[in-house]
């Protein structure tokens, strides 16, 4: 099945916002339900294929057949760019200016050598397409003329699973749900749970660095990645034979958060546990965000550390968005900040580990509010993408930004982004609703997750560009990283050259013309293009 083009998902679980909400969003943004939705389907004005002959037959003899070169208009627009919300604004109005020419689909490691093969001879740039749920301008490469998208849905078995070492190497267009289920039946889990679970895929984990929301527990993906092979234009890369290695430089470090720059990730092999016997979620209130940071701090340094950590902040705790399925449902009452915490394992370790991490919290301030709000949140925690369309339905802008920094300067950080994003939505004429959440946390630091409501006004996405680089200058100066977990695409790209400083440019965009000498592979995601 695929996702709805329009927007996120299953068409069949997107639900219209309440009155309440609307209420809410009217009275409290000025936010004006839109007057006409999205173009439909059938009324899209798509742009010829421009796929030269040449180039389309050579593809259809190297993917065995015109099956597996696709070129209708409804499968190119599907594998139009990602799912942003400047994205889903401009798909909405009709605008195609940026839709593959083709969509590719290859079925093994070798079909995708091939493919790369006829990219390079036709001078063809090609952008690797997993669930398509990237926020980042991902899919939105830098190029002049067409361009194909190399769809690796095809590519989804688990090829190996070691039991003993605790290990399976699994293909890149396997989606997560399906890879679990394909794990459970031998009794284990990769336990790697993001917001994207439902439609991202095992190859888009790896090249974007995902982190999952048991992240605490089991670690990010780029942590449980023990070896891959990567398709370039100019070989193949295989990378790791140890769980750990001194035999030089770790060269998957060059593969994990690459995002199709360097070559097309065909399979990975990763750690995995056994299937948890008990998961229990809590939830605790706080009464600052700064007192519940502390607390998440002394467990993420001195244990014991939940399997999913999390911490709301005031806003984002009124209003309900921790909750997403029961947005709107805060009170002043129930003022502070809400922080969810899980336990994943046997029952025995389960019980020890939240009872010591329970005495913590009680000891940093918290009060447990039970399982019930706990329970909510891993029941609702794949809804929040679905509430975003609804509330663009409704004339609404909502958007999300993330970062990460050491605790130290967590306090700096958050005040900044929510001051850039708060004073340039308030002079562009649409005063936001910034809420923000700790989503994972470390020894040494955390991330902040921020989403940002607002009206949509004239024009959204020129708003939300001037908004979202004001955040961006906020995060560098602050300190903090440029993305911790969504990448850096086309959006965050001139903010990472920065961060990673002129000489480390320079040494990976050696790396690409070494393994991509066309600079034909996704052109301007992760680096600019030529």
């Amino acid at each position: 099945m695929d996702m709805l083009w329009s927007g996120w998902g299953d068409p069949a679980r997107a639900t219209p916002l309440p009155e309440t909400v609307i209420g809410l969003l009217r009275d409290l943004l000025g936010v004006k339900p839109r007057e006409t939705g999205p173009v439909a389907l059938e009324d899209l004005t798509v742009p010829e294929s421009r796929l030269p002959q040449a180039a389309h037959r050579a593809l259809a003899a190297a993917l065995g057949g015109e099956d597996h070169v696709r070129t209708d208009p409804e499968t190119r627009i599907r594998h139009t760019r990602g799912k942003s919300t400047p994205d889903l604004l401009r798909i909405r109005d009709g605008e195609l200016d940026d839709i593959p020419a083709a969509v590719l689909l290859p079925a093994s490691h070798d079909e995708v050598v091939a493919v790369l093969r006829v990219c390079a001879e036709h001078r063809l740039p090609l952008v690797p397409f997993g669930g398509g749920t990237s926020v980042v301008g991902g899919l939105a490469p830098d190029r002049q003329g067409p361009f194909v998208a190399l769809d690796l849905r095809r590519m989804d078995a688990l090829l190996a699973l070691d039991p003993v070492s605790r290990t399976a190497t699994l293909q890149p267009g396997l989606r997560a749900p399906a890879a679990e289920a394909l794990l459970a039946e031998h009794g284990f889990t990769l336990g790697h749970f993001p917001q994207s679970y439902e439609w991202a895929t095992i190859g888009g984990f790896a090249a974007t660095r995902s982190s999952g929301q048991a992240s605490a527990g089991y670690g990010r993906f780029d942590e449980m990645v023990l070896s891959l092979t990567l398709a370039t234009p100019a070989g193949t890369l295989d990378t790791g034979r140890a769980p750990r290695s001194a035999a030089g430089p770790d060269l998957r470090q060059l593969v994990l958060g690459s995002e199709g720059a360097f070559g097309v990730i065909t399979s990975v092999t990763v750690r995995i546990r056994p299937v948890p016997q008990t998961r229990i979620y809590e939830g605790w209130r706080f009464a600052s965000f700064d007192e519940g940071a502390g607390a998440l701090r002394r467990l993420a340094q001195d244990g014991p550390r939940p399997t999913v950590l999390r911490l709301s902040d005031e806003t984002e705790t009124l209003i309900g968005l921790a909750q997403p399925d029961a947005i709107g449902s805060g009170t002043p009452e129930s003022a502070g900040c809400t922080a969810v915490a899980g336990y994943e394992g046997t029952a025995e370790d389960t019980a020890h580990r939240r009872e010591r991490a329970a005495a913590v919290l009680r000891a940093c301030g918290g009060t447990p509010l039970g399982e019930e709000p706990g329970e909510r949140w891993a029941h609702g925690r794949y809804s929040a993408p679905y509430l975003r369309d609804s509330l663009l339905d409704a004339g609404a802008f909502a958007e999300t930004l993330e970062t990460a920094t050491f605790w130290s300067r967590i306090p700096e950080l958050y005040a900044a982004v929510r001051d850039a994003l708060t004073t340039t939505l308030t002079e562009a004429g649409t005063p936001p609703l910034v809420m923000c959440h700790i989503s994972h946390v470390y020894e040494n630091g955390a991330s902040l997750y921020f989403t940002v409501v607002c009206a949509q006004g004239e024009d959204p996405v020129a708003h939300w560009a001037r908004a979202k680089h004001a955040a961006n200058e906020a995060i560098l100066a602050a300190g903090g990283t440029i993305s911790h977990h969504h990448g850096v695409g086309t959006d965050h790209r001139d903010w990472y050259v920065r961060e990673a400083g002129p000489l480390g440019i320079a040494a990976l965009r050696a790396v690409k013309e070494r393994l991509d000498p066309a600079g034909l592979l996704n052109p301007g995601v992760l680096l600019p293009a030529d």
